[in-house]
């Protein structure tokens, strides 16, 4: 939708109940003041004035840009006085406050779902109505999610495709949300704790999947072969399987595969990659398994336990090397009184 000029960007002041209130020409939004407004109009517009002076991140508003910047010095200012984590915003801090009061205070009309943030809900109800309310101003393309919208509008702005910059190694993304778990990596973060097997998990969404095991809750199942899968892309992965399709194509040579992550594994073979950083020696890796091996050399940690003995071992095939002891065929041994009559 094009603007043809100011005078239509806003409507003149509407006065509702002695109050006046600024509304949206393009989405009838309501607001108390016309500043405010103005802010809301570059949502339509996709003008991002408030740009950032360490990567190609822009922002329609300053206390964005502000948020935005925390993520390159890694300040967390507003810490939880419940546990131990600490949050760049005050708003994040508010809506994790929740979790530890028990409050739910959004609740889905159509199935009773529960959520601590109305974006959440807002997000969720879209999948009931179909709504598609992030509209592009500059094509006729609409969205459900916001973080689709804003990359369709980077094709627009010419905007990097990963603008958000790892602070300690070279890795970029496209999405904040890819970066803050990509963070983890490097602190080794686990915050979410099951209740019932205390494994530990850097996201809570990680998290609500792996209690499904507990719950013996398998929602996807394969129509093919009964096989069971907690998420979605573990169904769709596996159908490959029976398809035999291997959409992920390497570009120097003619290999190709059916996951992504084995085909971003397979390029570090061309390019030399190695991401993986040991944080005690020099030594790096292109897989976080090798690297998770290696540093059992400085920590002398035997994480693989035999389940028959006291036995343990730093790396799983010694582990299976040695479960052959308990499990191979033992064969007839004679004794001396075998030839007594």
């Amino acid at each position: 939708m094009a603007f043809s000029n100011e005078s239509n960007r806003e409507k003149s002041p509407v006065v509702l109940k002695k109050k006046i209130i600024y509304q949206c020409s393009v989405c009838d939004k309501v607001f108390s003041r016309s500043s405010i407004l103005s802010n809301h109009l570059m949502t339509h517009t996709g003008e991002k004035p408030y740009k950032c002076n360490q990567c190609d991140m822009a922002f329609s508003q300053l206390g964005n840009l502000k948020s935005h910047t925390m993520t390159h010095t890694g300040e967390k200012p507003y810490k939880c006085s419940h546990c131990d984590k600490a949050f760049a915003r005050n708003s994040d801090l508010q809506i994790h406050l929740r979790i530890h009061k028990g409050e739910i205070p959004y609740l889905c009309s159509y199935c009773g779902k529960e959520f601590t943030q109305k974006g959440s809900l807002t997000r969720h109800m879209n999948s009931h109505t179909g709504e598609k309310s992030y509209k592009c101003s500059l094509c006729d393309k609409a969205f459900w999610l916001k973080n689709n919208f804003d990359k369709h509008m980077r094709r627009h702005t010419g905007q990097t495709k990963k603008p958000y910059h790892c602070s300690l190694c070279d890795k970029a993304f496209p999405e904040i949300s890819n970066l803050k778990k990509h963070m983890m990596t490097h602190s080794g973060e686990k915050p979410y704790t099951c209740s019932h097997c205390k494994k530990a998990f850097s996201w809570n969404s990680d998290l609500i999947i792996h209690l499904k095991i507990h719950s013996g809750d398998i929602p996807y199942l394969c129509s093919q072969c009964g096989k069971g899968f907690m998420r979605k892309g573990g169904l769709t992965s596996h159908m490959r399987s029976h398809s035999g399709v291997k959409p992920f194509q390497c570009t120097h040579c003619d290999k190709a595969f059916s996951e992504n992550s084995t085909l971003i594994t397979h390029l570090r073979k061309h390019t030399g990659e190695k991401p993986y950083q040991c944080g005690h020696c020099d030594k790096a890796f292109s897989h976080s398994s090798n690297l998770k091996k290696h540093l059992t050399i400085h920590t002398g940690k035997k994480p693989f336990q035999c389940s028959q003995c006291d036995k343990a071992f730093k790396g799983k095939e010694n582990l299976s090397k040695h479960y052959k002891i308990h499990t191979e065929k033992k064969f007839y041994q004679p004794s001396q009184y075998d030839n007594d009559n």
